[in-house]
Parts: C-alpha cells; sequence; structure tokens
C-alpha cells in the first residue's frame, strides 16, 4: 500500500522530518503518536503531496508517487482529512458533498453511502456548512473524504476538539470502515486507548523522527505512554 522510506522534509530552511520510514499495509490501520511539534502533521502532508520531499522516497501500490502533485494522488486513491473540521462554509452540507460528488458515475450512490455511515448530517442536509458544530464538520469532512472512493485514508486528528458523543460516534464510524476490508488507514490521533485499538500498527514520532514502533493493540498502550515521555 504506502511505503515511506527515510523521508526527509522542510519547511524553508528548516527541516522537520528526519530519516521516517513506515510503511501502511493493504487494509491495514497505522497510528502516528507524539507530542505537539514532533512533525506528525508535516508527516502526512508529505505523504499527500503538500510538503514536498527533500529527499527520501514515497510509493504507493509499488508506483513511485514521490513528485506526484496531491490531485493526482487523490485520483490514485488517497483522501485526506486534515485538521480543523475543514468545509465550504457557504455552501449546504449536501453542496459540500455534492461538490466531490459531481463528475463521479457513482455520485449520488456514493453521497448515500457516506450519509449511512453518518446519519446525523441527514438533518442538516440544508444548513450550511459554517453553522454546523465541530464534530458536525468533522464528520461532514470525513464523509467528502470517502465519496472519492480511496484506498487509503489519512486522517490528521479526528477527534480534536470535539464534544465526547461525537468522538465515540467517529471512533465508531472508523472502526467499522477497516473492519470492512478494502481500505487502509494512516492515523494522527492523541486519544492514545483509541488509536491503538484501531492500529495493527504504530509509529511514535519526536522532533520529527520514529523514536519507537510496534504492534497496536491495547497492551501497547504502557509502551506507547514510555515512549512518549522519554
Amino acid at each position: 500500500m504506502l511505503e515511506i522510506t527515510d523521508l526527509r522534509t522542510a519547511y524553508g530552511r528548516t527541516q522537520v522530518i528526519h530519516g521516517v520510514t513506515l510503511r501502511v499495509p493493504d487494509d491495514g490501520v497505522v497510528a502516528i503518536m507524539g507530542h505537539n511539534g514532533a512533525g506528525k502533521t508535516s508527516l502526512l502532508r508529505a505523504a499527500v503531496g503538500l510538503l514536498p520531499a527533500k529527499s527520501g522516497k514515497i510509493t504507493f501500490n509499488g508506483n513511485d508517487i514521490t513528485k506526484m502533485s496531491p490531485s493526482r494522488r487523490v485520483k490514485r486513491g488517497i483522501a485526506y482529512v486534515p485538521q480543523g473540521q475543514q468545509s465550504f462554509p457557504q455552501l449546504s452540507t449536501m453542496e459540500n458533498l455534492q461538490v466531490v460528488a459531481d463528475g463521479r458515475t457513482r455520485g449520488k450512490e456514493l453521497i448515500a453511502e457516506s450519509l449511512d455511515l453518518f446519519p446525523a448530517l441527514k438533518e442538516l442536509l440544508t444548513r450550511k456548512a459554517g453553522l454546523l458544530s465541530g464534530g458536525q464538520r468533522q464528520q461532514l469532512a470525513i464523509a467528502r473524504a470517502l465519496i472519492t472512493e480511496p484506498t487509503l485514508l489519512i486522517l490528521d486528528e479526528p477527534t480534536e476538539g470535539i464534544q465526547p458523543s461525537v468522538v465515540a460516534e467517529i471512533e465508531r464510524t472508523i472502526l467499522d470502515l477497516t473492519n470492512r476490508g478494502g481500505l487502509s488507514v494512516l492515523l494522527v490521533e492523541q486519544h492514545i486507548g483509541f488509536a491503538l485499538q484501531a492500529a495493527n500498527h504504530y509509529y511514535v514520532l519526536q522532533s520529527g523522527r520514529v523514536t519507537s514502533s510496534g504492534a497496536g493493540g491495547a497492551g501497547a498502550e504502557s509502551a506507547v505512554r514510555l515512549a512518549m515521555a522519554i
């Protein structure tokens, strides 16, 4: 699926990722954890092509995509949901979904499938996205990403700043998606318990470097907390 090898990236002269290597397998879930400023978002931005690689290699399904544009990566099957519950605030919930679905053969069907995953959005289809709560906007952002029919979904802090009841719903949906098969997930998440419950494998990032990695599952929580405390 996705393989990142000895990746180095920078903002101008400031290097932020220092030789990171990781792998997301087919139908796998990989969690990236670390404190604020560890380089997690920068790593995701590099994976989707929003931050150029200075060196190293990124392959997707065996193809080198290191220098490929973000739009071409989306067409290859990569979807990215950044931090911040992003949407088109002046468009309605339905219009936000329609923007992505337009031009797709299964557009209407894909919208319906996304709404089935997030049924709370069905009652908000005519409401402007800018008037939705943070949790509702995050559900909308994930629903929009799924309309692109990705084989790899990249999520950056999907539960950050969201009320607990909606956090639980988003967590259930992500787990349901990964259990269905046909979709891999690369997840940055501060909730260690959820991240490890969802993940087959985890990586801990500090100052742009992988300092620990291992198999996911509840049994890995103490090792992750120890790695993050160092």
